[in-house]
């Protein structure tokens, strides 16, 4: 409980003015007693005003406070909170309503200070921003409560318990249904490729048409029906795609709001979104974190809310990673052949240890190594160098790029695809090199 400015404004007017009657009798000056006994008078029965204010005030119960939430979150796209309230206090209240926000979540619109009528319920909503993915749990709301002569003011802890759940950037992807596969990915930047040849999965017989092979006519049928009858075909739609995600040191760089990691995450459940819509099985293999993560690959559209669930509080730790436990991890679960797609941030001292950790997954699955590049390398290889400074950075960069650029080569002159690509292109990188294979049929 603290005192109110009208309070502190009314204490400071009446010391000012026996300060004054002081400084007039210590001069000697001629002042009538009745204004020293009203000036002290005045001073008590403020005192006493106080403090039957501060008796009445803490009687005065709580509010009652209900606190409604989205069931989710997203990171870093905002969310809308609502704060109902209610009180058994016969007169009218206007209070200041702070309500406890977890540390990783930025606010808005609070404080705030709203209308408290008897009987009636009054609501309020201000608004989240997460800043990074996982579980938070509010506990309390604070309420500035008058007195009701507004002389003091205290604050009140309401314990209103709530948990929510921040997921990677899921939003973008169930919106998505609203809109054309195909158009969706063109908005996103994803190119699809033309198929070349034929797809690997049967699909129908239909009646021969112009345009179609030779190779396509099946004569049994052909004989059969007496009319040509060619087979169709469709790419394959049983496969498995399994990501091998780093939760090391190496996926903590952060180049905007969002680190690597958080990157990592949202390419991931994108390229999932559209293999689960391909009819393939999607799964999730973690290394270099406190507790690895392995969900096996399954089809249909449940498996994103499962890979969600897997993921959201997922973190980064200061590990570096381990190539080969990681792939000795994998091989021990994964049996069948899949396509493996291993994101990480590969240096030139990954070369030995990560060409033989990929060779050995690369013997039983097909791999795809995603290695994130850092926005600033690109910043400082195009920006003009005019200091021995900016020299020295660009050659620096230059040189760290060509050490990079060298594994990248080893990988692939080993036969194996390398992608490498800004963070925030990631997810679009991943979709274009997926279809592109997809069409191919070399899944």
């Amino acid at each position: 409980m603290k005192p109110t400015r009208l309070l502190l404004i009314w204490l400071g007017v009446l010391l000012g003015l026996n300060t004054l009657l002081g400084i007039a009798a210590a001069l000697q000056l001629k002042v009538p007693d009745t204004l020293h006994s009203v000036a002290w008078g005045l001073m008590l029965a403020l005192l006493l005003l106080a403090l039957l204010d501060a008796v009445r005030l803490h009687r005065l119960p709580s509010a009652r406070v209900q606190r409604q939430m989205p069931g989710s979150l997203a990171l870093g796209r905002w969310g809308e909170v609502r704060l109902t309230l209610e009180h058994d206090h016969p007169q009218p209240l206007i209070v200041q309503v702070f309500d406890h926000v977890p540390d990783g979540l930025n606010v808005e619109n609070m404080p705030q200070a709203i209308e408290l009528r008897p009987g009636e319920r009054s609501e309020l909503g201000y608004r989240l921003r997460p800043l990074r993915r996982g579980h938070f749990s509010f506990s309390r709301c604070e309420i500035h409560l008058p007195s009701p002569l507004g002389l003091w003011s205290a604050r009140r802890f309401v314990e209103v318990s709530d948990a929510i759940r921040v997921y990677p950037d899921f939003a973008r992807l169930y919106g998505a249904q609203l809109l054309g596969v195909d158009n969706w990915l063109s908005q996103l930047g994803v190119r699809q490729r033309q198929r070349r040849g034929l797809g690997l999965e049967f699909h129908q017989l239909r009646e021969f048409r112009e345009g179609d092979s030779l190779r396509q006519i099946d004569w049994k049928a052909t004989a059969r029906q007496r009319t040509p009858i060619a087979r169709e075909y469709q790419d394959e739609r049983d496969q498995q795609i399994v990501f091998m995600l780093d939760c090391g040191r190496r996926m903590r760089s952060q180049d905007d709001e969002l680190s690597h990691f958080d990157h990592a995450l949202n390419a991931c459940l994108l390229l999932s979104y559209v293999a689960l819509r391909q009819g393939d099985a999607v799964g999730l293999c973690t290394f270099a974190c406190d507790q690895p993560r392995y969900l096996a690959p399954v089809k249909g559209t449940g498996q994103l809310n499962l890979l969600l669930n897997a993921v959201y509080d997922l973190d980064t730790t200061r590990r570096t990673a381990d190539y080969q436990a990681a792939a000795s991890q994998l091989l021990a679960r994964q049996k069948r052949r899949a396509l493996v797609i291993m994101v990480s941030n590969l240096r030139d001292e990954d070369d030995e240890a990560m060409l033989t950790a990929v060779k050995r997954i690369s013997r039983q699955h097909r791999v795809l190594v995603a290695s994130l590049r850092e926005d600033v390398l690109d910043q400082l290889r195009q920006s003009p160098v005019q200091t021995l400074p900016e020299a020295l950075a660009y050659s620096g960069t230059v040189d760290y790029l060509n050490k990079r650029n060298e594994l990248h080569e080893r990988l692939s002159a080993h036969g194996l695809s390398v992608l490498d690509t800004p963070p925030s292109a990631l997810g679009p990188a991943l979709v274009t090199r997926y279809l592109g294979w997809k069409k191919a049929g070399v899944l």
